[in-house]
């Protein structure tokens, strides 16, 4: 199979994905509203309840990115720019693609920034917000 074909094959994965998703987070943001519409029972009840709503959320949020980053990906591929290194602007390896078909940079460029992040400098990605946050002195 060539590249191209490969490629095409996996914006249909994405599509399929980006649809998934969608559903996904139709439902689990329906599911939120309608646990925090119900009453509970005692405090052990309300407990659990927050813990799942916690759970809950955290399960959007990480849904809600990985759909960002594949509407991302389909709207690269419709520019014609699916497949490149962000950083580099060579082709990304279509194993990496086939693993994660979202990716925007080549492995090498991937550890170049992973490698930055770890000497204490964040690589300028929106998946760094959480690293980004201020610091909080646990003894204060």
């Amino acid at each position: 199979m060539s590249r191209d074909d490969t490629l095409k094959t996996l914006r249909v994965t994405l599509l399929r994905r980006r649809d998934a998703l969608r559903k996904a987070l139709e439902g689990d943001l329906s599911l939120l509203q309608e646990l925090h519409n119900q009453k509970t029972g005692d405090a052990l009840d309300a407990a659990a309840d927050t813990v799942q709503d916690e759970l809950n959320s955290q399960l959007v949020e990480v849904e809600s990115r990985e759909l960002l980053a594949i509407e991302e990906a389909i709207a690269r591929f419709e520019e014609g720019r699916f497949g490149d290194c962000e950083d580099c602007g060579k082709p990304i390896p279509l194993n990496r693609l086939k693993a994660i078909p979202y990716a925007v940079d080549c492995i090498n460029c991937r550890r170049a920034a992973e490698r930055e992040s770890s000497s204490g400098v964040v690589a300028p990605t929106e998946w760094n917000r959480i690293f980004d946050a201020p610091k909080v002195d646990p003894a204060v």
